[in-house]
C-alpha cells in the first residue's frame, strides 16, 4: 500500500477508529494502541476495497477484532471499575450525561451502541462487524436503550 493512500485512509477513518476502540474499551491509551494496530494491520495485508464503506467497514471489523484479542490478554482479564472507565477522557473533549451512561453500559452493549448512534451504521453493518445475527444486534441495541432510559432517569432524579 502506498504511503499516501495510508495517510489518506487515517485521515479520513482513523476518528471512526478510534471511537470504535474507545467505545469498547473505555481508556485513551488502549484505543489509541487498537487505532494503530489496525492500522498497521491495514499496511500489512493491503486489501482492495470496492469503495470507501467497504473500507470503513473493513477497519471497524479489524477494530472490533484488535479489542477482543486485548480483553483476551492475560493482564486484561480482570475487570476495571466503571468509575474508572468513566473518568477516562473522551475524544475530542466530548463529555456528558450520555456519554458517560453509555461508558457504563456492559461492554456487549456498548459496542451497538456507538457503532449505531456515533458511526451511523445499519443493523445489518454492524452484525457483519460484529460477527452477530442482526436480530442479536436489534436485541442489544434495545435492552442498552433501556438501561440508557433507566440510568439517564436516575441521575435526573438524584440531581
Amino acid at each position: 500500500m502506498e504511503r499516501e493512500e495510508a495517510a489518506r485512509l487515517v485521515e479520513t477513518h482513523g476518528q471512526a477508529v478510534y471511537r470504535l476502540a474507545y467505545a469498547r474499551t473505555g481508556s485513551r491509551e488502549d484505543a489509541e494502541d487498537i487505532t494503530q494496530e489496525t492500522f498497521l494491520r491495514l499496511v500489512w495485508a493491503a486489501p482492495v476495497f470496492r469503495d470507501e464503506a467497504h473500507c470503513r467497514a473493513w477497519l471497524l471489523h479489524v477494530a472490533m477484532n484488535c479489542t477482543r484479542s486485548l480483553f483476551r490478554r492475560p493482564w486484561r482479564r480482570r475487570d476495571l471499575p466503571l468509575e474508572e472507565a468513566a473518568n477516562a477522557a473522551a475524544p475530542e473533549g466530548e463529555r456528558g450525561d450520555v456519554l458517560e451512561a453509555v461508558l457504563n453500559l456492559p461492554e456487549q452493549y456498548r459496542a451497538p451502541v456507538h457503532l449505531f448512534y456515533y458511526e451511523d451504521l445499519t443493523v445489518e453493518q454492524i452484525a457483519k462487524i460484529m460477527g452477530l445475527r442482526e436480530g442479536a444486534v436489534r436485541t442489544r441495541l434495545s435492552r442498552a436503550r433501556g438501561m440508557l432510559r433507566d440510568m439517564l432517569k436516575e441521575d435526573e432524579e438524584h440531581a
